[in-house]
């Protein structure tokens, strides 16, 4: 395990609420707006800030201590991702709460305060987040998100609907407790589909999953990891994202959904990813996409039986929800389906 160099904070809360971790790599340009919106907020409990900084080479980790020494610094002596950093600050924070938090993404002024008063009105405490908007132009992006039966999210843009299937890393607040019983994200995830299986894995327990009314943070999508963004009317995205997420999206599947029809649906599954790398390689004339997303994510699929069926007997021993209760947060329509009308195909880099 790499070596990880504590830079403390100054004058850091004895006792805190809320432990606000901020995982950065190569963030020195969006870490102000980050960290100024934390130490903006108007709320009546205390909160410490901390950055796991995941071996930049930029100047991340010398401007955190110049600029912001009230911040407790974790640096890595080498990259580790997003998953690591975030159960490394979760296991260094104090407070009964923590907000995981983007570095590209930005808090409203009540945010947390927003945040602490829909916890408080939880008769069981469960995973909460906020409205996401666009950076740039403030449209509403989600109000969490539901799925398609293939574990694809789908934005949630219903203001009268609380209760939903998973909300976005980018901004995740939950009870340090609760963090701790579900084990925290799945290090061999690396990046990507991390909040989906907290957030399913927390609904298969019997949990509520919402979005706090009120409040909301704006958030650069696809800054810190790449793709994930729509340019010129074309969704833009990586190769390696899509792998992660075909991947990591197959492995939630998998554990997480409570019925033993799971093996038929992962078949389904298997056999519409196959269809969808064979359309991409012929109308692409290239076989990066098989090699790079397709090939890997269906060899993962079919070894999924015996690869995660430990872990799946682990989350569903725990189980504390019927499957009529689980499927509230899914839709029928498939998510691809609706983005391949809109945007065409994707731009794949």
């Amino acid at each position: 395990m790499a070596l990880v160099q504590q830079h403390p904070a100054l004058n850091r809360p004895e006792r805190p609420v809320c432990s606000v971790c901020v995982a950065n790599y190569n963030g020195v340009e969006l870490l102000g707006d980050c960290l100024d919106s934390i130490f903006s907020q108007r709320c009546d409990f205390n909160f410490e800030v901390i950055v796991h900084d995941d071996a930049s080479p930029d100047a991340s980790v010398r401007f955190l201590r110049e600029r912001y020494p009230q911040v407790e610094v974790l640096a890595s002596g080498e990259n580790v991702g997003f998953c690591v950093a975030n159960n490394r600050m979760v296991a260094h924070a104090r407070g009964d709460h923590v907000l995981l938090l983007n570095n590209d993404a930005a808090l409203f002024p009540d945010a947390l305060a927003a945040l602490m008063a829909g916890v408080r009105e939880q008769s069981k405490q469960g995973i909460s987040s906020l409205a996401q908007y666009d950076w740039e132009t403030g449209a509403l992006v989600d109000r969490g998100c539901l799925l398609d039966p293939f574990y694809n999210p789908v934005p949630n843009l219903d203001p009268r609907r609380g209760e939903v299937a998973m909300v976005i890393g980018a901004c995740l607040f939950l009870p340090r407790a609760l963090w701790d019983a579900l084990g925290g994200f799945p290090e061999w995830f690396e990046s990507i589909g991390e909040d989906m299986y907290l957030c399913c894995l927390a609904r298969l327990h019997g949990l509520v999953v919402q979005v706090a009314p009120g409040s909301g943070y704006r958030h650069r999508q696809g800054v810190s990891f790449g793709g994930n963004r729509v340019v010129s009317g074309k969704l833009q995205t990586t190769f390696r994202r899509r792998r992660l997420s075909e991947r990591n999206k197959t492995s939630v599947m998998v554990i997480c959904t409570p019925t033993p029809f799971v093996w038929l649906l992962l078949l389904l599954h298997i056999v519409a990813l196959a269809a969808e790398g064979l359309a991409m390689m012929a109308l692409r004339r290239d076989r990066n996409a098989w090699r790079e997303i397709y090939g890997p994510a269906i060899r993962h699929g079919l070894a999924a039986r015996s690869a995660l069926g430990k872990r799946r007997q682990q989350a569903q021993a725990a189980r504390g929800t019927s499957l009529r209760r689980y499927l509230r947060g899914f839709v029928l329509l498939p998510r691809k389906l609706h983005l391949l009308w809109r945007h065409g195909l994707p731009v794949i880099r």
